[in-house]
């Protein structure tokens, strides 16, 4: 069978009736064979793609090949051309297979092309990622989810429409510990889950950080494509990430423009699992409401902050800034997980427990790549649709909105709104420039962003 005509078939085929390739790391490239492998194209190459996208990721499993990359930046889109093709060369043989595009669309163009990570800033997520649902290749996202809700609405009926395979970019359902304590809830060992506790890390870059003085624009930097559907901005390196090394945190990560801070940040990997958890992944709150502290000056999201969440069978969760943790506390006890592996509860009983035949085990969940590369080839759903991760997003920004306006917010599942708060419903969507996104993309999004006001 042609690669192209395998991709397609897997990939749409519903269950039964379908060889489910094994998907397993390897250092030896070649072992499976080119028909059956997954070409992967990546959209931005900056820390966390290079370090966790592929040399923790793509890179590492046999079964696909990542055969072009994209960024605004060339030094960091030439680092990772060399990153890639060094890790497919064998001992004496050189491999050169690498493209390089200055523009996301061409590769997203590229037919070669399968699948398509997208790990750019969050401002730039919609517009990429629908670009390649809409050309009919899977996508994996990298969280946070967008920057506004209706955004990110329009990423998941784009891939629903297209009917191609999504996946929110989050590992931490991959991590054992997390899984773990997932699977002691789900097996009702501390018996019916009542309440969950979310804690996520406060910045990590220190203290807020003042006006900057406008810079020179490197020359490796198409700093107007960087800004793409934000509006335009003085340049300062503090704005966008510093030039020539991928090792330090990026200054936009707490800038609201392309980014809504920590309490979308991390908190799309903790309130993940406290969902997942609660089995309440495709269910929203319908009652939000919290304090919080904002930072001023051109780093400004929010700093602090203290949630408090209902849902419709009153089950609460409770969110803040504190250690990366999630606390599950049932009517027979609790069990806690701390990031990266710190697992305790209320007894040790709660611990020694071992799943049976007939219970609940996560103990061989894939890797996050690993799944998004099933999830191609069996045509099901990812252990984090993209339509999982949006929920999980909203849950955020729900609570930066009742903080922002100082508001105790109400949520229509139906109608996908708030009740009543017309300032609350205006904050689920933002403007965004037009330029470098293509119309076909520009009427999708537009498609989504008129709310109804009472």
């Amino acid at each position: 069978m042609k690669r192209r005509n395998f991709i397609k078939r897997t990939g749409l085929t519903a269950a039964g009736a379908v060889i489910i390739p094994t998907i397993i790391p390897s250092t030896v490239i070649g072992k499976t064979a080119p028909s059956n492998q997954i070409n992967v194209g990546m959209v931005g190459t900056g820390r966390q793609a290079v370090n966790a996208n592929l040399k923790n990721g793509f890179l590492k499993l046999n079964h696909c090949r990542v055969i072009a990359v994209n960024d605004v930046d060339s030094w960091r889109m030439t680092n990772s051309e060399k990153v890639i093709n060094d890790a497919y060369s064998s001992a004496g043989k050189k491999y050169k297979g690498v493209k390089k595009y200055d523009d996301y669309r061409d590769l997203i163009n590229n037919k070669d092309v399968d699948a398509v990570m997208i790990s750019t800033t969050d401002h730039w997520h919609a517009p990429a990622t629908i670009a390649a649902a809409l050309a009919g290749k899977h996508v994996c996202m990298e969280k946070a989810f967008t920057v506004a809700p209706m955004h990110g609405k329009a990423i998941v009926e784009a891939v629903k429409a297209k009917g191609v395979t999504g996946r929110l970019d989050s590992e931490f359902r991959s991590i054992r510990e997390f899984n773990r304590a997932v699977e002691l809830v789900h097996n009702k060992v501390i018996g019916d889950l009542v309440e969950v506790e979310v804690g996520v890390p406060g910045e990590l870059n220190g203290s807020a950080l003042g006006p900057q003085e406008t810079m020179p624009v490197p020359k490796e930097l198409n700093y107007d494509m960087w800004l793409g559907p934000a509006f335009p901005a003085p340049y300062t390196m503090q704005r966008v990430h510093e030039p020539g090394t991928i090792s330090s945190r990026p200054g936009w990560l707490r800038i609201s423009d392309y980014c809504n801070g920590m309490i979308t940040n991390w908190g799309a990997h903790l309130n993940d699992i406290a969902l997942w958890g609660m089995k309440k992944e495709y269910e929203n709150p319908v009652i939000v409401e919290g304090t919080g502290t904002f930072d001023k000056g051109i780093w400004h999201t929010i700093s602090a902050f203290d949630l408090r969440i209902k849902y419709a069978d009153g089950m609460k969760l409770k969110y803040n800034i504190d250690v990366p943790f999630v606390k599950f506390i049932g009517t027979e006890g609790w069990v806690r997980i701390e990031y990266p592996n710190k697992l305790t509860a209320s007894s040790d009983s709660v611990l020694k427990f071992q799943p049976g035949k007939e219970d609940v085990s996560y103990k061989d969940t894939l890797t996050d790549k690993a799944d998004f590369l099933k999830g191609i080839e069996t045509g099901k759903p990812t252990l984090e649709p993209l339509e999982v991760g949006y929920n999980v997003y909203l849950l955020t920004m729900m609570g930066l909105i009742s903080i922002t306006l100082d508001s105790k917010l109400t949520w229509d599942q139906k109608a996908g709104q708030f009740v009543g708060d017309n300032a609350a419903n205006a904050m689920l969507t933002r403007p965004f420039r037009e330029k470098w996104i293509d119309k076909n993309v520009v009427d999708w999004m537009n498609k989504f962003q008129e709310i109804k006001l009472n």
